[in-house]
């Protein structure tokens, strides 16, 4: 047995990123003790907060042995296809529906087949090509293991969250793998002279661990008190304020959300089977709070502060979600950064000693991850076409090199450069550049491997073999009506 391991874990967070990581541990790694200091998460902890997540969830629950049953009836979610982008090109609106659009075709991926019939003005809009926005576009839903669609044009799905009823799931499923809670108030960090943490004051009580997880929000409680270096984004955002507002409903959820382009920023709105949520994120620059709150009444402004930690680890206190990353809720980022955090807190969990070797490749491996998400955030404001100050602003703004170089690439030839650490797949890419009218100078040369009339008669029977294959299937309503009737069985 190493005595260097490490055996106890505290854990600063008691919303759905400080719960998720507990039950992560303890599932993973039952020798370890795992505390829960049960901080609520404050106003600006996106990943807490937000309803919208990424396909990605589905892998964390299976990695975690929650069920669908647990995941989505019993926290009562839904699912979701996509988001529905409106009105960031001067009118005009696309879907990023998730997964793949079409399939590849010979040497070339298909996206440059559409790219050159749309060159010849014969090609149907892109998004009609994804099984994923097929799905959505009729009000059907089947998840790809039952659906034939999948093996026309793979797609994935993620969820609408109810963030409370999720987040009561994630803790009862902690507490039932043996997590702790101790309090709910972190008073003090005690630093030892090598700057590790020694204990902290909860509740009155002091507290040690051989390793500290911050998921506190981006007050970062514990993390903040080793270091603040802070790798600032504010000078690549223009939005820096968000707002939001819930209401208890009961109806048919719809599996796209709808991001909306607004003369000063953006809004959304979005619902899970339970619960309805709409929010603003806007620039202060270009609209005043007063005026933000006419626009959503009832909801309360707060700051963002867009940036990460140079290193989420240091030391024995690693940062997840908002502790260690703060991104606006565009694309719905901020709980799969989370939850990729901890998957990687498990697989890469050093001893008591943390060696910076150790420390250094999770670090690398979470930044990257972080940057490309950035990008891809920040693409949709790079290729915006609107005229009003706030989008002037925008486009205005430096760009980090590796999404210039990615802009760079795809407007020359339509190529896509390969990132390590990317969340979001070519074909994510390739539906935002496009969905916004980047459009290619040249085509690319291996399409000539392939008769124009070839690769559009197969385009076509692709899109009508999809649409054919998608009309017999449930609403997501009835389909959850019989996961319901049979988890009841």
């Amino acid at each position: 047995m190493n005595e260097r391991a490490i055996s106890s874990v505290l854990i600063a967070g008691g919303g759905i990123v400080g719960c998720s990581a507990a039950a992560a541990l303890r599932k993973k790694l039952p020798a370890v003790r795992v505390i829960v200091v049960a901080v609520p998460p404050p106003a600006d902890a996106l990943a807490d907060r937000i309803a919208c997540t990424l396909p990605s969830i589905a892998d964390f629950h299976h990695d975690i042995g929650l069920s669908e049953a647990d995941a989505i009836l019993r926290a009562g979610s839904g699912f979701r296809l996509g988001t529905r982008f409106e009105d960031w090109t001067q009118g005009a609106s696309y879907i990023h529906g998730y997964g793949d659009y079409g399939r590849s075709l010979a040497a070339s991926a298909f996206y440059q087949h559409w790219l050159r019939a749309n060159a010849a003005g014969e090609a149907a809009p892109f998004d009609s090509y994804s099984g994923a926005v097929g799905f959505a576009a009729a009000g059907r839903f089947l998840p790809p293991e039952k659906s034939p669609v999948a093996q026309l044009s793979n797609y994935a799905y993620g969820l609408h969250i109810d963030p409370e009823r999720y987040c009561m799931m994630m803790r009862a499923y902690a507490l039932h793998l043996g997590a702790e809670e101790c309090g709910s108030s972190i008073q003090d960090v005690h630093l030892r002279d090598d700057g590790f943490i020694d204990r902290v004051t909860v509740d009155g009580s002091e507290t040690r661990a051989d390793l500290f997880v911050d998921a506190s929000g981006p007050a970062a409680l514990l993390r903040s008190r080793i270091d603040r270096e802070w790798l600032d984004w504010s000078e690549l955002f223009t939005c820096d304020r968000f707002m939001m507002s819930e209401e208890a409903v009961q109806s048919d959820a719809p599996a796209l959300d709808q991001a909306i382009a607004l003369e000063q920023g953006w809004r959304w709105e979005a619902s899970s089977p339970f619960r309805r949520s709409s929010g603003l994120v806007y620039s202060s620059n270009h609209l005043s709070n007063e005026n933000a709150r006419r626009l959503l009444p009832g909801a309360t402004e707060v700051t963002l502060k867009p940036g990460r930690f140079d290193n989420p680890w240091a030391k024995n206190c690693v940062a997840i979600g908002d502790s260690a990353i703060a991104i606006e809720p565009l694309e719905w980022t901020n709980l799969h950064l989370a939850h990729s955090a901890i998957d990687r807190l498990v697989a890469m969990m050093p001893d008591r000693d943390c060696n910076p070797v150790e420390l250094w490749d999770y670090n690398r491996q979470v930044t990257a991850e972080a940057d490309r998400v950035r990008d891809f955030v920040l693409l949709h404001y790079a290729a915006s076409k609107r005229d009003e100050p706030f989008w002037d602003d925008a486009v205005s703004r430096p760009l980090p090199s590796s999404l210039q170089h990615t802009l760079t690439q795809f407007r020359e030839r339509g190529r896509l450069p390969f990132y390590e650490e990317e969340t979001f797949a070519r074909d994510s890419w390739a539906a935002v550049l496009i969905g916004q009218g980047v459009i290619p100078r040249r085509l690319d040369p291996l399409l000539d491997g392939v008769p124009p009339k070839e690769s559009l008669r197969a385009m076509e029977q692709l899109r009508s073999a999809i649409h054919a294959a998608i009309a017999p299937a449930p609403t997501q309503t009835a389909y959850l009506r019989n996961l319901a009737l049979q988890e009841n069985r």
